[in-house]
């Protein structure tokens, strides 16, 4: 992996794909990371006989070591596609090859809003069958970052200031988050987790974009034809 003299940040993987390609990796992957993420939900939850335990214990090993035998050095990256768009299948909140993320699939309204609904089961448990306080966080982050993108000014995380009006149950949510305002480097973003009952935590986040970073991201996002605004997430 190389990296960006200006920045540091690790060089972008370039894919060449065609559409039919990527239809048959989601197809592939897809449904090993869903079973993967049943798997986590029912090892929390199950109450079998310690020897169904021991014996799958074993099989999941067995299974694990042929997925070892060739595999991605490191992390899975992001990775930047002739499509147009990119793959940030590794990422903890939306990555599609990633059992732990819930996933969320984001959508971008008329008004540059960047919503999910999406479901966490006991996997993202804190308080007694309540969603753990830093779940919350790690969703609004990356939200609130993909509302500054679509807004043109995809940055880094400079504060996340969180407000935790209620307790977050587990199950079905919505997030949601805009941009407010840009001045120079800065765009602030401001966003909801919300349950049944309403807002569970509200956030402020903002979002660094230094001109180094930002010429090396329009120089990638040119070479592709990637248009922010309508977070292209394949």
């Amino acid at each position: 992996m190389t990296t960006d003299v200006q920045t540091g940040a690790p060089e972008p993987t370039l894919e060449q794909l065609t559409c039919e390609d990527l239809e048959r990796e989601i197809a592939l992957y897809e449904p090993l990371t869903d079973a993967v993420r049943a798997l986590i939900d029912a090892s929390v939850r199950t109450e079998v006989d310690a020897e169904v335990v021991r014996d799958v214990t074993r099989v999941l090993q067995e299974q694990a070591s042929r997925l070892r035998e060739r595999q991605t050095p490191g992390a899975y990256g992001v990775r930047w596609t002739s499509l147009g768009g990119r793959r940030a299948w590794g990422n903890a909140v939306v990555g599609r090859r990633n059992p732990i993320a819930p996933p969320l699939r984001l959508q971008v309204g008329d008004d540059g809003s960047v919503s999910a609904e999406f479901h966490l089961g006991a996997a993202y448990e804190g308080p007694n069958h309540l969603t753990h306080g830093g779940i919350a966080a790690l969703v609004l982050d990356q939200v609130l970052g993909a509302a500054a993108e679509v807004a043109g000014a995809p940055g880094m995380t400079g504060t996340l200031t969180l407000r935790y009006v209620r307790a977050t149950p587990l199950g079905d949510l919505r997030v949601e988050a805009k941009a407010v305002e840009t001045v120079g480097v800065k765009t602030i973003v401001r966003g909801t987790l919300s349950g049944p009952d309403g807002p569970c935590v509200e956030a402020e986040g903002i979002f660094l974009l230094p001109a180094a970073v930002r010429a090396y991201f329009e120089e990638h996002s040119r070479a592709i034809g990637y248009d922010p605004t309508t977070y292209p997430e394949l």
